[in-house]
């Protein structure tokens, strides 16, 4: 019997698409073959070197990314997932890849106002983005974390601080899509006191596809990788660093403690159609889930009660959201504890082998050995309208797809 593989991502020190690769590959993923994926997306001189480095005291694994010596014509996204679609992945692999960069170009989107398949390349699949997101792809696929059943957690993530030079100009750190991205997969942001940029675009899009959050799994440790980033920090070692193992069984399905904040106000006087963007508002500053609830006032009026679960590193700006969007003038919070199931994400493909689409579902394993499955809806709506399916036969389908690729025993266990 295969054994079911866990990993941990410590992002303590920050994470970009050239360190979490750097140490996957000194984690023991296959060097020909990470090189080999990258090789195969055809952009000429597109390449990578790999060498021993320290950061801060650390050995650390260093990937530089070779670029063409010519300037690169503006991709979109559509082009950006035809290179991934030919390059020479595994389905798994490839899936994974088309994920990221999916996720990426939807931050970017929201971000800067435009269409996610209207972002340029420069955004979402610049070379060092390309070559970073195919070879930590093929590099997981080698050590088996992207399989079905693998766990994969990860600490808090170093954001920084400060500002930074990009396409769009001078923006401040951590930068919009850093935070989107985030918010959407329920990362925490922590290292505001270190200075610089700790946390890409590209890096924090693999982790959130990859890993959710969470303390180091309970495994037999069988590799550890670092991956050092191009500046060599005194603040703190600049490194990420991979732990990768076989899970232990026993621990699989046991809920996992967290601590959240809930922040609440009591609102009766705002005009009701602008709830939908109270509450987007509170997502893009970081809260993981926000809702309304009616209420009725000391006076009589009716009104709404805001409630958002965030963490702690992110309430400031929570609460900052409340009063700019609503007519509030108070916001009350309290720390609370809370248990979630071990959750992952897998993608299936749906539709017609020429035109399938990528979908992500979340599972999580329960206590008692029941799988709970549910598609990612915003990819469910991404793939009724390539297809002109409903979402719920979208929804459908990426269900029974998924128990369909299980192994038998896996199936029969969650159709139980």
């Amino acid at each position: 019997m295969d054994e079911r593989k866990a990993a941990h991502l410590d992002c303590t020190a920050g994470v970009a698409g050239d360190m979490l690769l750097g140490a996957l590959l000194d984690a023991g993923a296959d060097h020909d073959r990470v090189r080999g994926a990258v090789l195969s997306l055809g952009v000429p001189d597109l390449d990578l070197t790999v060498g021993r480095d320290r950061r801060g005291g650390f050995g650390c694994l260093r990937v530089t990314v070779s670029r063409p010596s010519v300037p690169d014509h503006h991709r979109h996204l559509p082009d950006v997932l035809e290179l991934v679609a030919r390059a020479r992945l595994s389905p798994s692999a490839a899936a994974f890849a088309s994920r990221v960069f999916t996720l990426l170009a939807k931050a970017e989107g929201e971000a800067h106002g435009t269409d996610a398949n209207a972002v340029h390349f420069h955004e979402v699949g610049a070379y060092d983005a390309l070559a970073d997101v195919v070879g930590c792809a093929a590099a997981l696929d080698d050590l088996g974390l992207l399989a079905e059943g693998s766990e994969v957690t990860c600490s808090p993530l170093a954001a920084g601080s400060g500002s930074v030079d990009c396409a769009h100009g001078r923006m401040p750190v951590p930068v919009p899509a850093v935070l989107l991205l985030a918010a959407r997969a329920g990362l925490e942001l922590t290292g505001g006191e270190l200075a610089g940029e700790r946390t890409t675009p590209t890096g924090a899009a693999l982790v959130a596809a990859l890993a959710t959050p969470g303390p180091l799994p309970a495994m037999t440790v069988r590799a550890v990788g670092t991956g050092g980033g191009s500046r060599d920090t005194r603040d703190r070692p600049n490194v990420t660093r991979v732990v990768v193992g076989r899970a232990s069984a026993a621990a699989s399905s046991e809920p996992v403690p967290d601590e959240v904040v809930v922040v609440e106000s009591t609102v009766d006087d705002l005009d009701p159609r602008l709830w939908p963007s109270v509450l987007a508002a509170l997502r893009d500053a970081g809260a993981w889930d926000c809702w309304t609830t009616e209420t009725v006032g000391r006076h009589g009026r009716p009104g709404r009660v805001v409630t958002a679960l965030c963490a702690h590193q992110v309430r400031p700006a929570v609460t900052e959201a409340l009063f700019r969007h609503t007519t509030t003038l108070g916001v009350r919070w309290v720390a609370q504890q809370r248990v979630m199931l071990r959750r992952r994400q897998v993608t299936v493909s749906v539709g017609p082998p020429d035109s399938a689409q990528h979908v992500t579902v979340k599972v999580a394993d329960g206590p008692d050995g029941a799988v709970t499955v549910q598609p990612e809806l915003a990819d469910a709506e991404l793939a009724a309208t390539a297809l002109g399916w409903p979402v719920r036969a979208v929804c459908e389908a990426a269900v029974s797809r998924y128990r369909q690729d299980l192994t038998p025993s896996v199936a029969a266990r969650s159709l139980a």
